[in-house]
């Protein structure tokens, strides 16, 4: 038995939990609540895809006459094919049945509908596949055929990653989805119920907790709310999450509390943690004692804050619990035609957060006016490293995902130490903003320390509208500072925006060339073009009329967050989506370069202004080679073996030290003179980030120059040039 049952409820990823219970989790172990988590989700997707369900399903479809496409006629047709090999596809996927993997990449294994249309393109589009990754992807194709199945014949609201979401996209109205919850349960609904039923009997708790991230999460957390009010009318119900907190705060419709008791908002520790007070009665709460949180008092939606407690710190809400996930069950999938959304999908990563908010926080189009961008507060690297090496004792992963809204530059340099330091063994990628202070050797240090890829938000690659974005950053910059990513081998993703207000075609297409340069020179791998999208709380959305669009306001009793709008440029940017993304899908793999623009679409488009080595040009600018004195400076390598040499020229013997080094794949020499290169021997051990403490470059030029003069000339020297070039940092 536990106090509280924490639920995220279908459908998010296939292959790890999304995070938010098992913060709340690790939050109410330090306030000793008793709470179990479970990720609904994972668990329906495994019933659902199952032989004994499909055996159902198709059952089911046959005698509706539901099966009407030929694709879901062939499906039929193939049915006993397709039931003999599912729950062994489901275990490979989950990483415990790896030797099937030469099974499926057999050809005429797996029963092929119109998902496998694609396979023809794989060499071309993305060359050779390791044997496990291409079983993975055939196993997603089919996987991906028997939910075109479900979707067809059986329930169309069906999605892996999302339920019924278009009743939660822009719903200023809660009509439809209470008229939903008027309907029979769906045969997915049926699956969920069961599963929480024998959850609910098995944990009796007092209070549940539907964490609701996603527009395709919100359908399925009101359905369970109605069966346990219908079921169990004592059981208090509470919903939070991201939803909630950026597209419930104007609520009114009273009929969402026939289904839930409490709405919290925001960060979700300390309500939480006073809800439970309230409903468990373990502790000193009155009845009063509220923190952001909406509910039903006298006929009425109200806004309860009367708490006088602060929010937690971020040091103080503990290490994420993934406790009670089955973490062995989730699904890796490969969905490869996009870098990114492959990592995405592909393994279970830990998730992290190195810094409450956004330190930028200054987009024009993003969400800024609300707490969870507003309020900035990052955690130290020491407290990161620990609550890493917590997660990797208690889910046996290395891999490590910071969900932040930007990770700060700082922060990555000190955790990267950090590892480095206690020699961890880790792999983990981060959002960032594609800002200066990611020079060339802070890459590299981030590398040695195990990030492998960043994504970061480049928007509308036109400097004008990145001005009027306020991103901070030039197309310039950004150029620079991809390239210096991709030199240290971390793969960059880049998030691509069209129809930013006051946009023109012209600044469309002078984008496109912009992305164009910038996967042909090979500092991009990865992106994905979004149209822009009128928030409410964002700076666009409280004041239109700054940026030009007109917004069309509707009556808000239930979700406000999305607003239709019109532009004064009188642009239908939707007409360049497909050409924008086809473009793009070629960029990525390595083709399509050469043709003109026009290619890509099917109207009549101007001209780019962008020059065609604008890119290049960028690339090529001369670097400032100044150094802080307070940077850090920081040997990635080990320590030489070193031969005394005499050399003699014009009568005069001098002695040299010859060093040779050897990294993990070659070995180099460099020669330096016998009394600094004695000082380089020295000197090397305390850049170790292993050591106790690091030295700054101001320091190491202090050292040496007690004994000698003119550091910079040493430093800027052709064997010290060499030593940067193998691990010599300056961060």
């Amino acid at each position: 038995m536990k106090d509280l049952l924490l639920i995220t409820p279908p459908f998010t990823q296939l292959n790890t939990p999304y995070p938010a219970t098992a913060y709340l989790k690790g939050f109410l172990n330090t306030r000793n609540i008793g709470a179990y988590q479970m990720d609904l989700g994972i668990e329906v997707i495994l019933e659902l895809f199952s032989k004994k369900s499909f055996e159902f399903i198709f059952a089911e479809a046959y005698q509706n006459n539901k099966i009407t496409s030929e694709n879901c006629q062939r499906i039929y047709a193939l049915r006993a094919d397709y039931l003999v090999v599912l729950d062994d596809v489901i275990q490979f996927l989950q990483g415990k049945n790896l030797t099937f993997a030469r099974q499926i990449c057999t050809g005429n294994f797996l029963p092929e509908a119109s998902r496998f249309e694609t396979l023809d393109d794989l060499d071309y589009a993305f060359g050779s596949m390791g044997l496990q990754d291409k079983a993975k992807h055939l196993a997603t194709l089919y996987l991906e055929d028997l939910s075109d199945f479900i979707v067809e014949c059986i329930d169309a609201n069906f999605g892996f990653s999302r339920y019924a979401e278009r009743l939660g996209m822009s719903a200023n109205s809660f009509d439809e989805l209470y008229a939903n919850m008027q309907t029979d349960t769906t045969y997915i609904d049926t699956i969920t119920l069961r599963i929480l039923d024998a959850q609910l009997k098995a944990i009796q708790p007092k209070l549940v907790c539907f964490s609701v991230p996603f527009p395709g999460n919100l359908y399925s957390a009101f359905r369970c709310a109605q069966y346990i009010k219908a079921n169990y009318p004592d059981l208090k119900v509470a919903m939070g999450g991201g939803f909630p907190n950026t597209e419930l705060r104007s609520l009114k419709d009273v009929r969402v509390f026939e289904f839930f008791d409490y709405i919290t908002l925001d960060d979700g520790e300390l309500p939480i943690e006073l809800l439970a007070q309230h409903v468990c009665g373990n502790g000193e709460a009155g009845t009063d004692a509220f923190k952001r949180t909406l509910i039903l008092e006298s006929g009425e939606v109200l806004y309860k804050n009367t708490s006088t407690k602060p929010d937690y710190r971020q040091s103080e809400i503990g290490t994420p619990d993934y406790s009670d996930l089955k973490l062995d069950q989730y699904v890796s999938v490969i969905e490869i035609a996009n870098p990114m959304h492959s990592l995405w999908s592909d393994g279970r990563w830990n998730k992290l957060t190195m810094a409450h908010g956004c330190y930028w926080a200054k987009c024009t189009f993003c969400d800024v006016s609300l707490d969870y961008i507003k309020i900035y507060e990052p955690i130290t690297a020491k407290l990161l490293a620990d609550r890493m090496e917590t997660l990797i004792a208690q889910t046996g992963e290395t891999g490590f995902h910071f969900v932040d809204e930007a990770a700060p530059p700082a922060l990555m340099k000190a955790l990267a130490l950090e590892i480095l330091k206690r020699k961890l063994t880790l792999t983990w990628w981060a959002n960032i903003r594609f800002e200066k202070n990611f020079t060339q050797d802070l890459c590299y240090l981030l590398k040695a320390s195990g990030c492998i890829a960043v994504s970061g938000g480049l928007e509308v690659a036109s400097d004008r509208l990145l001005k009027l974005i306020d991103k901070g950053v030039t197309v310039e910059q950004v150029a620079r500072v991809t390239r210096n990513f991709t030199n240290a081998n971390i793969m960059v993703h880049s998030y691509l925006m069209y129809g930013y207000p006051t946009q023109t075609v012209q600044e469309t297409v002078d984008s496109l060339e912009m992305v164009r340069q910038l996967f042909e020179e090979g500092v991009l791998q990865s992106g994905f073009w979004h149209q822009f999208a009128l928030t409410a709380h964002s700076p666009i959305g409280l004041a239109p009329a700054d940026y030009g669009i007109n917004p069309i306001y509707k009556d808000i009793t239930f979700a406000n967050n999305d607003v239709d709008f019109t532009d004064q440029t009188g642009i239908d940017h939707t007409q360049f989506s497909y050409g924008l993304k086809k473009s793009l899908f070629n960029f990525m793999h390595g083709i399509g370069f050469e043709l003109p623009l026009q290619d890509w679409f099917d109207f009549k488009i101007p001209k780019t202004l962008i020059g065609s080595d604008y890119i290049l040009t960028c690339l090529e600018a001369v670097p400032n080679f100044s150094v802080q004195s307070s940077a850090k400076v920081v040997w990635l390598g080990g320590m030489p073996l070193v031969v005394e040499q005499a050399k003699t020229k014009k009568g005069i013997t001098w002695q040299n030290l010859q060093m040779t080094f050897h990294d993990k794949i070659e070995s180099f020499q460099i020669t330096v003179e016998k009394d600094k290169g004695e000082w380089l021997l020295n000197a090397l051990p305390t850049l170790s980030p292993s050591g106790d403490k690091l030295h700054t470059f101001g320091q190491l030029k202090g050292d040496f120059e007690t004994r000698f003069e003119n550091f910079e000339l040493f430093w800027n020297s052709k064997p010290m040039q060499k030593l940067k070039d193998f691990g010599l940092l300056v961060v």
